[in-house]
């Protein structure tokens, strides 16, 4: 059975912290101390919330990472931890918005940067609606409207996602914040689930959206001082993310068939979920668990019980770890079953 609407809230929020960690200028970073601290006493999900809104004042090193996964940080938090540290927030300031060169008046500029600034979500929404009102021309509106997105998306509002990302697309087609979180969203449930008439066609606009952010990203260029290894991790950490919702709409295509799931699509969900968990060395519990819907849909049980026991471990504290668990011991009783001999 499909887990339909479990996976997605805390999953594009880590997706998109990178890009949007400009906005935690305002409030002091985070010290390790104080993420270890919060992760103890108010769980994985506020930590995640706190260091995107706020970032870090460290890097992620793998002694750090051993003391976060002491504190029993999921996937998730690590992942969240890693894109709010200081290199990995100048790294995206740096691609970021891509308005450099941008001409704006000073009023304007300043506006701008208040909606940059701003964390509160419906405060973010209200500045974004009266700096299109005031510069309806403006270059740099495109961007706004991500911000006026990545609102919507703090208050759960998929939609609402998905209708300020196009309008931001509609200005600029390469906005690659934009292209990362409508991509993120339109193949989930979540979505899917108010477009049941027309879902065909939303699944091929996210594919379309996916095949474009795939492109922007390869062609990113390393900023500063940036190492090649850094450089070459993030653009990864990316396209990982974009693998993993291609994943999701050729899984969804699956079980669009009459007849039982199309085989042609589980080829096809299965091959951009591998490439989503392979090609970062931060692999997304949630691409696993879908990896492992995939296969148990295809009949590869043994693929779709070591997909399922993945997710699970990196998913330690949270509900898909149940979810993965349980699927785990659904398979491995069904093979047993089928390894015992009839009676004659």
């Amino acid at each position: 059975m499909r887990m339909k609407y479990a996976l997605l809230t805390v999953g594009v929020l880590v997706l998109s912290s990178a890009l949007y960690a400009q906005r935690a200028s305002a409030p002091v970073p985070m010290p390790e101390k104080e993420v270890i601290k919060e992760l103890k006493s108010q769980g994985p999900a506020q930590l995640i919330k706190d260091v995107s809104q706020r970032g870090t004042d460290f890097d992620m090193t793998p002694d750090t990472e051993k003391k976060l996964r002491k504190a029993n940080a999921t996937d998730e938090v690590v992942k969240a931890v890693a894109s709010a540290g200081p290199k990995a927030r100048a790294a995206a300031k740096a691609a970021g918005l891509g308005v450099t060169g941008q001409t704006l008046t000073a009023e304007e500029s300043k506006d701008f940067t208040v909606i940059r600034n701003e964390l509160d979500p419906d405060k973010a929404i209200a500045l974004v609606e009266d700096f299109a009102k005031k510069y309806p021309n403006s270059p740099v509106l495109s961007y706004a409207y991500s911000f006026e997105a990545n609102a919507n998306q703090q208050k759960g509002d998929v939609g609402k996602v998905v209708t300020f990302c196009q309008k931001s697309l509609e200005l600029k087609k390469d906005n690659l914040m934009s292209l990362i979180m409508i991509v993120a969203v339109m193949p989930q449930p979540q979505f899917l689930k108010d477009h049941e008439a027309d879902k065909e066609k939303q699944l091929g606009l996210a594919e379309n959206y996916a095949q474009e952010a795939l492109k922007q990203i390869d062609q990113l260029q390393k900023q500063g001082d940036e190492a090649d290894a850094d450089f070459a991790k993030r653009k990864a950490e990316y396209a990982a993310g974009v693998h993993g919702a291609l994943g999701m709409v050729h899984l969804d295509r699956s079980e669009m068939g009459l007849t039982g799931p199309d085989k042609d699509e589980l080829v096809k969900a299965e091959q951009e979920y591998t490439t989503a968990v392979t090609t970062t060395d931060r692999p997304d519990s949630r691409d696993y668990y879908r990896l492992g819907e995939a296969y148990n849909l295809d009949g590869k049980i043994d693929e779709a019980i070591a997909a399922f026991t993945k997710a699970s471990e990196l998913s330690q504290g949270t509900p898909i770890k149940q979810y993965a668990d349980k699927q785990v011991e659904g398979l491995k009783a069904r093979k047993g079953q089928s390894a015992t001999p009839a009676k004659p």
